[in-house]
């Protein structure tokens, strides 16, 4: 898919405020379009088909993977989510720039067939300011929650695939940054090397913290 305009793919552990900052962006920049996902999960509330989600069932999910349409997928939180080839031509068609939200796993299948693309991967400040995040959610059981920060744990073990980082501890510089990367084509602020350097002290919370031991006890 090389023909394609400039990709930018955008990804970050559940809570870290990547959509939010993604909806920022397409709503100040109408030349930039994000791509709809296609997932098996049921809508919840408030969402709509085919603009958060493009909501399938799991067999028309499978048949496009059979048949070779889709760009990226991956099983997250038990559910089909992926990205469509058909998505990223039609915004091409639309002459805009695609923004691909996607997760670590969805970006190491993806990014040979997008060499070109520009991998940027959000982080929090702290992963208990994420465990913060979700509590404040309230959408969630204790479990679910838990299972979130645990798949967390597992992306930024991962993350040493994305050109730039971003450190969401205030959203309106983060977004800042964001923007400065994809509109203006700067430098991200934190290259790959600092931004696993970061990863690295993000991980040793799990080993050093005491509330994250606290945590496990509940939760186990």
């Amino acid at each position: 898919m090389s023909d394609l305009k400039q990709v930018f793919v955008v990804s970050a552990p559940s809570g870290t405020g990547k959509t939010t900052l993604n909806k920022m962006l397409v709503k100040n920049h109408s030349e930039i379009e994000v791509a709809v996902s296609l997932t098996c999960r049921p809508i919840r509330s408030g969402e709509v088909n085919g603009t958060d989600y493009e909501f399938v069932s799991e067999q028309e999910f499978q048949k496009n993977i059979d048949d070779g349409n889709m760009l990226e997928w991956a099983t997250v939180h038990g559910h089909l989510y992926g990205t469509s080839k058909k998505q990223l031509t039609e915004i091409q068609k639309r002459n805009h720039y695609s923004l691909l939200e996607i997760d670590v796993q969805g970006w190491k299948t993806a990014k040979e067939k997008l060499r070109s693309a520009t991998a940027i991967f959000i982080l929090p400040p702290s992963l208990k300011s994420l465990w913060q995040r979700l509590e404040q959610r309230g959408t969630d059981s204790l479990e679910i929650r838990w299972k979130r920060l645990l798949n967390a744990k597992k992306e930024i073990e991962a993350a040493d695939d994305y050109d730039f980082f971003i450190i969401n501890d205030d959203i309106q510089k983060a977004y800042q940054e964001l923007e400065a990367i994809i509109i203006k084509g700067e430098k991200g602020k934190i290259d790959r090397e600092l931004g696993n350097s970061y990863c690295q002290k993000l991980l040793e919370e799990f080993e050093r913290d005491p509330w994250f031991q606290e945590l496990k006890g509940k939760t186990l």
